[in-house]
C-alpha cells in the first residue's frame, strides 16, 4: 500500500479546521485579499490555469506549488476532483510547505 503523502494528510486537517479553499473564484479572491497563503495547484491543471496561477501569485507574492493530480487533491480533502487549493492559514502553509520539501521515507523503498 502506497502511504499517503504528508502534505495531503495536512490537508486534509486544514480542510477539517476550515483553513482551505477550493475552486477558481474562491481560490482567485483568497488571493487578491492577500488571505491565501499557498496556492496549490494540480500537476495536471490546465495549461491555462497555470499560467494564469503562477501570474497571479508572483502579482500578490503568494507562494504557488503544483503537486499532485485532481483525484488525490479531491481526495486528501474528501471532495470530488480538485486542481485549485488554497490554504488560508500560515501554520498550516509552513507544515505543508515543510512536508513537500523533507524527504519522505517512502522515497527508499523499492
Amino acid at each position: 500500500m502506497m502511504m499517503k503523502h504528508k502534505a495531503l494528510s495536512l490537508l486534509g486537517m486544514a480542510m477539517r479546521a476550515g483553513k482551505l479553499v477550493t475552486g477558481d473564484e474562491t481560490v482567485l479572491k483568497n488571493v487578491k485579499q492577500g488571505k491565501a497563503r499557498l496556492v496549490i495547484l494540480a500537476g495536471d491543471a490546465s495549461d491555462n490555469t497555470k499560467k494564469k496561477y503562477r501570474d497571479k501569485c508572483s502579482t500578490y507574492n503568494v507562494k504557488l506549488v503544483e503537486m499532485f493530480d485532481r483525484v488525490s487533491l479531491g481526495e486528501a480533502i474528501g471532495k470530488s476532483e480538485r486542481v485549485l487549493i488554497a490554504v488560508t492559514d500560515a501554520g498550516f502553509s509552513a507544515s505543508i510547505m515543510r512536508s513537500l520539501t523533507q524527504p519522505t521515507e517512502v522515497e527508499y523503498i523499492d
